[in-house]
């Protein structure tokens, strides 16, 4: 099964999300995980693949200008519907507290919905998200250096817990679907 992970980064902070939620969904035996920056990745590529997961910086609440224009390259893909029935899930960071994690992350699946994908979030039955509460995916806030000579403010291991679990999960379903449907 092949899952596609892509994501916009630009501090690193959404990066490395990015690479644990790859790492999570490398843990389900079968799975071809495909990591891509946003600016390396190619729209075609989604055709092949069963579960697709994006993620980018949250900018003030709604998804990255990088993210976005590689989105919109999906049309000719939703008018031949390319995409339906694939597994789908997104993640996000934003520099603040209450910076529009939420927000982000259904703007994140609203095109996701238009291709007429299968969503997948991030239940509270999963032990990494149980009071957490990062249902629509995987949001977490990494505040923003106070200076350029600070390192840099990446995700905690609560955080990279969290990416890792979703990346399983996806895996997991998509393991599941693939199987009832013959794949």
């Amino acid at each position: 099964m092949n899952i596609y992970v892509v994501y916009d980064s630009e501090n690193r902070h959404t990066e490395v999300l990015a690479e644990a939620v790859a790492e999570g969904a490398r843990q389900v035996e079968g799975a071809n995980v495909h990591l891509n920056r946003v600016d390396r990745a190619n729209v075609r590529d989604l055709v092949d693949m069963d579960a697709i997961i994006w993620g980018c910086p949250g900018h003030f609440g709604t998804i990255s200008a990088g993210l976005k224009t590689w989105i919109d390259k999906l049309g000719h893909l939703w008018a031949e519907g390319k995409l339906i029935d694939k597994v789908g899930a997104v993640f996000c960071t934003t520099a603040t507290e209450h910076g529009g994690v939420e927000a982000t992350m259904l703007n994140l699946i609203t095109p996701m919905l238009h291709q007429g994908m299968i969503i997948a979030g991030l239940p509270a039955n999963i032990p990494e998200n149980a009071l957490y509460g990062s249902y629509y995916g995987v949001g977490i806030t990494c505040p923003v250096e106070a200076s350029p000579d600070d390192p840099p403010n990446l995700p905690k291991e609560d955080d990279l817990a969290l990416g890792r679990a979703l990346g399983k999960r996806v895996a997991l379903l998509t393991s599941k679907f693939s199987t009832s449907r013959g794949g």
